[in-house]
């Protein structure tokens, strides 16, 4: 009678399929572990496809990059363990909801309709229970933080897989709810309505980091829970952090624990226990019958563990451990398992030293009281402490005489150090509330503006901000428009400090502009005069538009802005208070909309981000500035005889960069201009269509006055230009 500890278990789909009986036998002798001789090439078939793990046969895992999210009918669903990174297996979804948004058309101007799609989709993660999800990546970047904030405003729910849970509503009011299924047992997501602007409208790769135990969990707590009771016992203790079971065969998968824990399999009653303790239980006589060592060169000179490291946000690493001397080539090992970079070198040296180690057999004959001696045991030689333990791979029982065959048990691993690499993980920042600017500003880019424009610019309060959805009411909220999405993050703060006012054609020098920024994702920098002269560094400032050549940060958050040109695009430099707003306009973060609105209405924008708990909204009442000519300049009055002439400069709303010296094209329907003088006890007011105006001294008298000069544009009248007399 002969027998050799062994595990053959019956084939069965690891994951959602169903599974078939599990066999526990003894099967023919192993050499290094219930793997077999061939520890190089065969390991099982715990293999994940989610995670790119992809079978051939009886070859393994083959281990790359996080995989293409599929959808494939039939196809297993791995039980994942710990904490790990998968793609999941789409298995609902719909067609793709277009959206309409139409912008302008009113007062006879044309209409802009722009399209955008949302798909809802449910994606199965685990056919064993979860208990939650973390981060989600989309396409590589960032769906949802580790925080759990959204980094694009979607309808989700997650389904952890217990036996009680119901059919999601969504997928019950589209399929109807006698069919749409709980998937009782079963881990998976709802996404409801995602936006696919970003993705190319298109639903994205997903992967998950799902997480399906609160710590990192055992090899033998593995091995036990996919047998489904057939293996007894705690099993080996050494932890991972995750692991994906995946394949045909729950067998190859428990072969694959055991063999990167050094395990093996020993009778326990009726079923099997699955140990690594190199602790012997029995001390034998060895009567020098046999002893053989296999030669060097048949094993393998180096051993690489390939896996994925948490440190490096689940992407693959490979670790390699090196043994000098002949030997054949060196094994790969593809584990679908999360560890860290040092256990991933650990569990290479272990294996290694395992294999070494097991070249070395012997054959002991025992008297008959060695018969309960079974295979797996671990023994010790008498008078051979210092040569360690020996496992027990075979018994053979004749004529009342005992023989084990014995291979030599490598010591415990020595926890080794080793770097998984540099890792650029997707930035990950909470978004915040939205910072919500809108203001009436002269066109930026120099076009010619035929109805009031808002100028919008939108922030976070943190660096995760990305964009708001943005409306606006023109009755005060009764009904709201659409605008679509803000642009990029604005760069948005708060003045610190008064700031006097300054001429609006000098270099202003003499003051500096303290500004708080509210996280230190924002930034400013300078320019040179070129720069400021082809646009750059303009920023809202209260109610004027200012530049800035050099900006210094003076503090975590603030910064000091100096070499100011004030006054720009024709708007007046006055006083900054204390807590004004600073709006950097640059153009890639601007929204500029046309109104259907007169001057002086009351416009309400309101916007609506991820990190908002509900909309923002500001007010803003229409002055004009962005429809009416700047007001005029160089107002002088001199007497000539018995009559006072007023002179003054036009200006244009048009091209304020002024690149040829020649006198800006007007752009106004008529050059035509109103003249107001107020003197003691009387006002007088004219109109003109040449930049000057003549006044009899008898219409003014003798005591103090003003005069007040605006060019009468297409929409309305400018600010004054004013001259007291």
């Amino acid at each position: 009678m002969a027998a050799a500890d062994g595990l053959a278990i019956g084939k069965r789909a690891i994951g959602g399929k169903l599974m078939a009986t599990l066999v526990l036998t003894t099967v023919g002798g192993l050499v290094g572990g219930p793997i077999g001789a061939a520890l190089g090439g065969v390991i099982g078939q715990a293999v994940d496809r989610n995670l790119l793990f992809k079978p051939k046969g009886r070859q393994g895992p083959r281990l790359a990059e996080l995989a293409v999210q599929t959808s494939s009918y039939g196809r297993p669903i791995p039980q994942l363990f710990g904490r790990m990174r998968v793609a999941g297996q789409v298995i609902w979804a719909t067609d793709l909801v277009e959206h309409r948004q139409r912008q302008g058309g009113g007062k006879g101007q044309p209409s802009m309709t722009s399209f955008s799609y949302s798909a809802s989709f449910a994606v199965a993660l685990s056919a064993r229970p979860i208990l939650g999800v973390g981060r989600i990546w989309a396409d590589g970047n960032l769906l949802r933080g580790a925080a759990g904030d959204w980094k694009v405003a979607t309808g989700f729910r997650l389904y952890r897989g217990d036996e009680q849970q119901a059919p999601d509503p969504l997928i019950a009011s589209a399929e109807g709810l006698d069919q749409a299924p709980a998937h009782r047992g079963l881990a998976y997501v709802v996404f409801e309505d995602l936006p696919l602007e970003q993705f190319g409208n298109r639903i994205p790769s997903l992967t998950f980091e799902v997480i399906a135990d609160p710590q990192p969990v055992s090899v033998g707590s593995i091995a036990r829970a996919l047998s489904r009771g057939a293996l007894l016992g705690a099993g080996p203790p050494q932890l991972l952090d995750g692991f994906s079971a995946y394949g045909d065969s729950a067998r190859g998968v428990i072969e694959t624990l055991a063999d990167v824990s050094g395990a093996w399999f020993t009778p326990h009653g009726h079923a099997m226990a699955m140990k690594a303790e190199a602790v012997p239980t029995r001390t034998v006589a060895d009567d020098g019958r046999l002893r053989r060592m296999a030669p060097a060169g048949r094993v393998p000179r180096s051993m690489l563990v390939s896996h994925y490291d948490p440190a490096r946000d689940w992407q693959t690493g490979a670790q390699r451990a090196v043994r000098h001397g002949p030997g054949e080539a060196g094994v790969s090992i593809d584990l679908p398992a999360a560890m860290s970079a040092s256990a991933a070198k650990t569990i290479a040296s272990a294996m290694l030293d395992r294999v070494d180690k097991a070249r070395t057999r012997r054959q002991l004959t025992l008297d008959a009281p060695a018969i309960d001696i079974a295979p797996g045991t671990v023994v010790a030689i008498d008078g051979e402490a210092q040569h360690g333990a020996w496992r027990v791979v075979a018994v053979a029982i004749e004529r009342f005489r005992v023989t084990l065959d014995l291979i030599a048990l490598a010591a415990p691993a020595i926890p080794a150090r080793a770097s998984g690499g540099r890792v650029l993980r997707a930035p990950d920042a909470p978004a915040g509330r939205t910072i919500l600017h809108a203001v009436e500003l002269p066109d930026l880019s120099g076009a010619i503006a035929t109805r009031p424009q808002l100028t919008i610019v939108a922030a976070g309060q943190a660096p995760g901000w990305r964009r708001a959805a943005v409306l606006y009411s023109l009755d005060d909220g009764a009904s709201w428009i659409s605008i679509g999405a803000t642009h990029a993050p604005g760069v948005i703060g708060t003045v610190s400090g008064a700031i006097g006012c300054a001429p609006d054609t000098l270099l202003d020098r003499r003051h500096a502009i303290d500004v708080d920024l509210p996280h230190s994702g924002m930034i400013l920098t300078g320019a040179d005069a070129a720069a400021l002269d082809r646009g750059a560094n303009l920023a809202a400032i209260g109610d004027e538009l200012v530049q800035y050549g050099r900006a210094e940060q003076i503090g975590s958050l603030r910064w000091r802005l100096t070499e100011l040109r004030r006054g720009c695009l024709g708007t007046s430099a006055a006083p900054v208070p204390s807590g004004c707003r600073f709006v950097l306009l640059e153009g890639n973060s601007v929204v500029t909309v046309p109104m259907d609105a007169s001057i002086g209405q009351r416009i309400l924008v309101m916007a609506n981000g991820v990190g908002d708990a509900g909309p923002v909204e500001v007010v803003c009442v229409l002055s004009g500035r962005s429809v009416l000519p700047p007001a005029p300049v160089r107002l002088a009055a001199r007497i000539i005889g018995d009559a006072v002439q007023c002179t003054w400069r036009r200006r244009s709303r048009a091209d304020w960069r002024w690149r040829d010296g020649v006198p800006a094209a007007l752009v106004e329907e008529r050059e035509a201009y109103r003249v107001t003088i107020t003197a003691p006890g009387r006002t007088l007011m004219l109109e003109t269509d040449v930049p000057f105006a003549t006044v009899p001294l008898t219409a003014i008298g003798d005591g103090p006055g003003q005069v007040t000069v605006q060019q009468v544009g297409t929409h309305g009248l400018s600010a004054a230009a004013t001259l007291n007399f």
